[in-house]
Formats: C-alpha cells, structure tokens, sequence
C-alpha cells in the first residue's frame, strides 16, 4: 500500500498533518548523545516505507474529540515497534537488504542491529509513557505478541503440522497484533469512547490479518515483476504458510510432504510443483474465501462505530484490501 493510494483513500487533511508531525518526531526521538548510534537507529526511517501503522494511529485519532498530539505520539511509537522488530527480523533472517537499502546487519554487524532496535523500542516506550499507563503497558503488552508470533514462527519453520491454528498464531503476533494496537491507542489517545476503541481495535486486528493473508497468497501466484522476488520464497525459505499447510493434508499432500522431507526446497522445480498442487487443489481460493469472510468480520465490528466523516474512509480502507484479496485470486486463474 504506497502513499499515493493512501492519500486517496483518506483525504482528511488533518490525517496527513499530523503525519507529517510523525516524520519529524520520529528523528527527532531517535538522536542519540552517540551520533554513530543516531545514524544507525536512523537508517532505515529514512529510506522510508508506507508509514501503514502511524496511518492507522491518525485515521483512529478521528475518533475522538480531542484535539491534542496523542495520536502523533502514539503514530510515533508504534512505527518504533515496527522499525525496531525489523532489525530484529533481518538479524535472525540473515537480510543483505530492506526497504532498498543495505541492511543494518549487512552495513556494520548482527551486535549493532540488535542493539539499535532495543534502542528504537526503548525509545518508543519512552514516548508512550506521557499518554499514560495504559498506553504504555498496551505497547509492552504488544511487543510480546510480536515475540510470541517471532517464536512460533521459528518453532514451526520446516514443518507442516502446525496447521490453521499454528498458522493464525504466527501471523496474529507478527502482523494483526502491532496493526491493531495501532488503531487502538491512535483512538485512545484522541478520547474515543470504550465501545468505540474496541470497535476499531476489532476491525484492525481483521484487516491486519487479511493483509498477511493476502500477502502469503500472492507469493504463491504474482509474479517477480510484483513481487520483487521470485515466487514461493516462502517455501524456499521453509515458511510454509496457510494455503501449502492445506495442500499438505489434501490428495496430494503425499508429494507435498515428500517435495519437503529434506527440509526447503533450494531448487526452482520443486518449489513449482508445490505451488501448482497448491493452487490446482483449490486451496489459494480457500485461503482467499477466509479472507473474505475475515473482510466481513471487519466490516461488521466498524458498523459499530457512529457514523463520523471517517466511516467512508474505513469503507476505502476495506475496499482496499479487498482489492488485494481479489487480485490475489486472479493471480491464481
């Protein structure tokens, strides 16, 4: 989801001011005393990306009444949860590059990765102890999610056993958890009412979901031009996600199972055949018909929020991804 589109999608003037607030703050918070730790805890804020979950944090910030800079401050610390996470996540992936950039790994060392995503995460807890307890305990309580959903994913890598529950475990912790505590605290802070905070927190929580979802379909069906990357990295890389778990346990899971009795598959052939039982034994389009019915889930918990000058941009938001879900089915055909 590139910003271009976002602007459509939500054109709420105050949205994108304050998000510009959220540009300037998050290098303004992540200055160190040491400027080489400045400039490392900086390097990949500056190359960019979708800003998707600050987003969520000022979209859910118009749900209230309050006119103040909670939503800046909590668009803020969730970007530093998710920043800090992927240096993480390229240290344990062993990543040469994120976001077009030589990653912090590669460009100096694991040591200093690790320490500048515990810098950024400290920093973002630092910036959510002003909006409060809650607020601050919310953010802690999400990073362990992301652990968890980290840890499960390592557990159950080379395996297929896991199935739809060990699946969900994994995409929950490490996707919808951080997109829904996005919503959540851009709501609280701006002084939502509690049904209306629980409503949005309910709808991102599906919306992160889905997009994960989509996510994993597509890396079986698009192609490299979409991707940036050949199709089925994921099963190169043993991450064998919801639609290839079906497969396993389907009329042909014997030869899926026996394509992987050694571990990922390194070679394009057996990565080909597993994609092509996988999406010949209909099982894309079962994983896409969940994401439908997740889209209506999402659907259902924002009717329960009043009707403001938001709900249509809740509605383009779900049309967005709808989207996704589609084009993730016709990439199958």
């Amino acid at each position: 989801m590139d910003r271009p589109i976002l602007n459509d999608l939500v054109p709420i003037p105050r949205v994108w001011s304050r998000m510009a607030a959220v540009e300037r703050r998050l290098l303004e918070v992540t200055r160190s005393n040491d400027g080489f730790l400045t400039e490392i805890a900086q390097h990949l804020l500056r190359a960019g990306g979708k800003r998707y979950r600050p987003l969520l944090a000022q979209v859910a910030g118009e749900l209230g009444s309050g006119n103040g800079d909670g939503p800046v401050e909590a668009g803020v610390s969730v970007e530093l949860v998710h920043v800090g996470s992927l240096y993480h996540d390229d240290v344990i992936d062993e990543a040469d590059a994120r976001r077009g950039k030589v990653s912090v790994n590669q460009n100096w060392s694991n040591t200093v990765a690790i320490l500048a995503g515990d810098f950024l995460l400290a920093r973002a807890s630092e910036v959510a102890a002003p909006l409060g307890e809650a607020a601050v305990a919310l953010i802690a309580r999400t990073y362990a999610q992301l652990c968890e959903g980290q840890v499960a994913e390592l557990r159950y890598s080379g395996g297929l056993d896991h199935g739809p529950a060990g699946y969900n475990q994994v995409i929950g912790g490490k996707t919808a958890s951080l997109i829904r505590t996005s919503a959540r605290l851009g709501a609280m802070t701006a002084g939502a009412p509690d049904d209306v905070v629980d409503a949005i927190s309910d709808w991102a929580w599906e919306m992160g979901m889905v997009f994960q979802m989509t996510d994993d379909v597509l890396d079986l069906t698009a192609d490299e031009a979409f991707l940036g990357k050949p199709s089925g990295s994921d099963i190169g890389e043993g991450v064998y996600t919801l639609p290839v778990l079906y497969a396993a346990d389907g009329p042909d899971g014997s030869e899926i199972r026996d394509l992987l009795a050694d571990g990922a598959p390194s070679d394009r052939q057996s990565i080909d055949r597993i994609i092509e039982l996988t999406i010949s034994g209909g099982f894309v389009d079962r994983v896409v018909d969940e994401a439908v019915d997740r889209m209506a889930v999402a659907e259902r918990a924002s009717n329960r929020i009043p009707d403001t000058a938001l709900t249509p941009v809740l509605r383009n938001l779900d049309s967005y991804i709808l989207g996704r879900v589609e084009r993730a089915r016709e990439t199958s055909s």
